[in-house]
């Protein structure tokens, strides 16, 4: 089997990447099929198993059996999105199922096959902790490309600006964005490295980067439309206006 990982954090356009490799009918139908606490709409959706009658072995199997058929959308790849904070217990996981893997690329190969690591980040993690705040204060974490909204997680609420808030934020995605890093480094592993600034500028010239990479044919750029487009506003430019001045004031 062929797989591929989009390793990333949040805000750093890995739904627009994921929905692009869907649209393409060939590689796959990515999402984070491991987060912690699936939400049931996701679990009725992937047909995740409950754990009811099994043990952890058994749940372990029928769980990674799941993803995959879900995660592969019918083609012959399977595609995951992983925050870094997921890896741990995806990786526990599959040792359920798969024990004495000598490295955890070992273990990811015995559940997945052949993988193809994406490296998915943001230059600007500002501009991401901004992004993220606003997405949880407001509800919003997605529209189209003309405005209506795509996906909502909450009702509607103002966003207020929080310095510490933002501040710890950025403190945060620096910090599992090195984790990637570090691992990919202990694993031996080179992934194609992508940043959210080149998608948003590019997407399907990424698209048919990814393509490549995962050795299936790309679309006619002219057939790919992005599914949605940046949140940012005039309140993003100001909170980080603000957050630049507050930063400096502290430092003086």
């Amino acid at each position: 089997m062929n797989s591929y990982i989009i390793c990333g954090t949040p805000r750093t356009g890995s739904t627009l990447l994921c929905d692009l490799l869907e649209s393409t009918k060939v590689a796959g139908c990515p999402d984070s099929f491991f987060m912690s606490n699936v939400a049931p709409v996701w679990v009725k959706a992937w047909g995740l198993p409950t754990r009811e009658g099994l043990n952890e072995a058994g749940y372990s199997a029928a769980y990674l059996k799941a993803a995959i058929r879900a995660g592969r959308g019918g083609t012959e790849i399977f595609g995951l999105r992983l925050m870094r904070e997921n890896l741990d217990g995806l990786l526990a996981l599959i040792g359920n199922v798969y024990p004495g893997m000598p490295s955890d690329k070992a273990r990811l190969e015995a559940a997945f096959g052949t993988i193809v690591y994406i490296h998915l980040a943001r230059e600007d993690k500002l501009a991401q902790a901004v992004s993220l705040i606003k997405a949880e204060q407001t509800g919003l974490w997605h529209v189209a490309p003309d405005g209506t909204e795509v996906e909502r997680l909450a009702p509607h609420s103002e966003p207020q600006y929080d310095f510490a808030r933002i501040a710890r934020m950025v403190e945060e995605l620096e910090q599992f964005d090195a984790a990637w890093l570090t691992w990919f480094d202990e694993q031996g592993i080179e992934p194609l490295r992508i940043t959210y600034e080149t998608i948003s500028a590019n997407p399907v010239q990424v698209l048919m980067r990814v393509c490549n990479a995962l050795g299936v044919a790309a679309p006619a750029p002219e057939t790919m439309e992005p599914g949605v487009a940046k949140l940012a506003d005039a309140v993003s430019v100001e909170w980080m206006r603000q957050y630049q001045r507050d930063l400096s004031s502290q430092s003086r």
